[in-house]
Parts: structure tokens; sequence; C-alpha cells
């Protein structure tokens, strides 16, 4: 286990470097249009500024490629963070002119410094510290809350941990840590994961690492075309890998290797125009005509899911069942989400893990809904691989 703040000491005048992930979207004029972000670390901040640290914000916005862009600026972000914390946040325009910002900062005062990325060291994937070094001035220790950027080993997220000490976790980071982390190495029985999305190629080390974990697998999305081609069934024009199709064979071997139940839809809505206004009917998936692609689980595939879901007792969630940001598509999902919410009522344990189904989950329900809802993409689909995400391994071990 990771330390986090919880295990500091006195930290009252201290200076704390806190990493965070507040990358959210912008409308044109500069206004802040979802906060989920931003709520996600007041947990964090407000136990660093009722003990009386000093706090010190790094975050990212968008990708400047390190250059000084300001329509990645920070500023309207700063702003917007004053009304949620009930103070004025202090900017700070560069890291250069940092120290003087940072010694007039009182007991429970917060400041961020303007987009870290905006240096091209921040990203370098050299072992030097010169940069982490010239930060490393400006705090006492060291906290990570961005777990949306643990799988980045850039400067803010890994390589301070490494000289400022100590280098703990936020609250945000250690609930996602335990969160995922009890669902994949101890869960209670029976264990269902949902992979959805798109591409068999993007989910492999997915898929393989939980095969060793769960009772049941259900495959929906766009990548279980290949496995309907590789079993010799008819496509039509759904998306379909044909490099993965030995792929698709060798995993459906290891889970029946394994005792894994792997369940696939069976029937499937498929349309003849993307967007959905051509003609939208539900067909076998293995008789998808020519002319008409797979878009949604069909009405049998959401009741089978929907069964498997309600009789398990830990369900990790990572991937749509189907094209859910048109309306006519989302059924399936909406289907899978409802028996989710319905088994966490009944004492499960839920995670939704990363990027589309996080954003399907807040489309159809709250967050509260689940046990936990990831707010990381890249960096939960690499935990739940098993891989080693740099800025969780950086940080100081209890």
């Amino acid at each position: 286990m990771k330390k986090s703040i919880k295990d500091l000491g006195d930290i009252k005048g201290k200076r704390a470097l806190v990493r965070v992930d507040v990358n959210v979207p912008l409308d044109e004029n500069k206004n802040v249009t979802d906060d989920t972000r931003i709520q996600a670390i007041v947990p964090t901040v407000n136990f660093l500024t009722e003990k009386g640290a000093r706090v010190i914000l790094m975050a990212h916005l968008g990708r400047p490629k390190g250059e000084r862009n300001m329509e990645f600026s920070l500023a309207p972000v700063a702003k917007y963070m004053s009304k949620v914390f009930g103070q004025e946040i202090v900017f700070i325009p560069s890291v250069e002119e940092a120290v003087p910002y940072v010694e007039k900062l009182t007991d429970g005062q917060i400041a961020l410094l303007e987009n870290i990325r905006f240096y091209k060291a921040e990203e370098a994937k050299d072992d030097d510290m010169t940069f982490a070094n010239e930060i490393a001035k400006l705090g006492d220790f060291y906290v990570n809350d961005a777990f949306g950027a643990a799988h980045r080993n850039h400067t803010s997220t890994a390589k301070l941990a490494k000289v400022v000490k100590p280098a703990v976790s936020g609250l945000l980071m250690e609930k996602e840590i335990r969160c995922l982390s009890q669902a994949l190495d101890n869960p209670t029985r029976p264990f269902t994961a949902i992979v959805g999305g798109a591409k068999v190629s993007s989910k492999i080390g997915v898929l393989e690492n939980l095969l060793d974990k769960v009772d049941n697998m259900i495959i929906g999305g766009g990548m279980a075309y290949t496995f309907v081609k590789a079993n010799g069934g008819k496509i039509g024009n759904s998306i379909c890998e044909d490099d993965q199709i030995e792929t698709a064979k060798a995993i459906e071997a290891k889970a029946a290797a394994k005792g894994v139940k792997l369940v696939m839809a069976t029937d499937v809505l498929v349309a003849d125009d993307f967007s959905g206004n051509g003609t939208n009917k539900f067909v076998k998936i293995n008789e998808i005509p020519d002319g008409f692609e797979g878009v949604d689980a069909g009405e049998e595939s959401r009741k089978a899911f929907a069964d498997v879901i309600k009789s398990s007792k830990t369900i990790l969630m990572n991937g749509p069942v189907g094209a859910f940001e048109n309306p006519k598509f989302a059924e399936g999902t909406k289907a899978v989400l409802a028996a989710v919410v319905e088994a966490t009522k009944n004492g499960a344990t839920s995670v939704i893990g990363g990027g589309d189904s996080v954003s399907a989950a807040k489309k159809f329900f709250k967050a509260e809904d689940f046990t936990h809802v990831s707010t990381g993409g890249g960096a939960s689909l690499e935990f739940i691989e098993g891989k080693v995400l740099p800025g969780v391994a950086a940080l100081d071990e209890k």
C-alpha cells in the first residue's frame, strides 16, 4: 500500500506540492462546462488546507506540446476554482516566477501553477531531473491526486516524487487504487467484467489480464464483430479488425481453458446509415446483411447481459456495448448500466473504469449509483491491464 495524506504528521505551515487533474472542458468564452474533475479533488485540497498547509496545485490543460500557448492557460480554471473553494486561488503565471508567489502564501491558502505542459521538460522521456529540481524548491512534501495522469511518466506525475519527500497519494488517488485493486485482486464472487468499445486491439491487455480473474466476461460493442467473424459469422459492414481474428480465437480458447463464461451478444441492432436516420432493425449477430452495420446490442442480448450482471457480486465495466452517443443506438448500453445499478443496490461492488463507459454512466445515471466511477481513462485501462503506473509506483510505501 502507498502512503496517503492521512499518514502525514503535522503539516501546518508546510508547502504542499499537489499534482491534480483539472483538465476540464471550456467553451469558447473560457467557461468551465463540466467541473467533475474539479469536484473530485475537493476532499484532498480541503484536507490539506484545514490542517494549515499552504497548497500549490500543479496541473495540465489540453495538449500545448511544450509551447506557451495561452489558448491552454489555466487562468480561467483558477477563476472557476476560486468559487468552488470559497477563496481566491492565487494564480502563478510560470514556474520561473513562482518563488515570490509561494513565499507570500499563508496557512490554508491555495495557489495554482500555470499549465505544466507549457514546458517541454514536463513530458521529456529522459532521466534529466533539472526541471523536477526546479519545481521541488517550491514545496516541502509532494501529493499526487491526479489518477487520470498516473500512467504518464512525466516530471509532475512521477519524477517529482523522487526528489520531494514525503511523496504520498491524495484521497482521490487512494480511492482509485483501492477500488480498482479490490475489484481485480480480491473480488467477491461471482465477478463479471463487461468489456466493450470499438477495437479488440486496444483491449487485448485488458481481456488477457481479466481472464485470469473473472468468472464471467461480457464482450460487447464494436469489438464483438471480430469474434463473430472469427467464428464464421456474417457481419455485413460492421467494424472488424481482420488482423485480430487469431487473437479473438486465442481469447475464446483461454476463456474455455480457465472456465470463464464468455457472454456474447446473440442479436444486434443494425443500421444502414450510422446517423440513425435510415433503416434500423434487429437481426441475429452472425447474420448481418450487406450494407448494414451493428450499432447496439439487441433485445435478447440485453436481457442475457442483465441476467449475468444481476447475479454478480463484483462488476467491472470498461467500454459501452453500442454507439450510445446516438440516442437511437443507446438502449443496449443503458440496459447494461441499469442492471449494474440494480446489482449495486442489492449489495454488489461496481466499478466503472474509464473513458466512454464513464461518459455513458454519467449520461444515463448518477455517479452515486455505482460503487466507484473512475476519473482516469487511459490510467484505469492500463491499471486493469495489470501495468505499473509510474505516478503510483513513485509514491512512498506505507
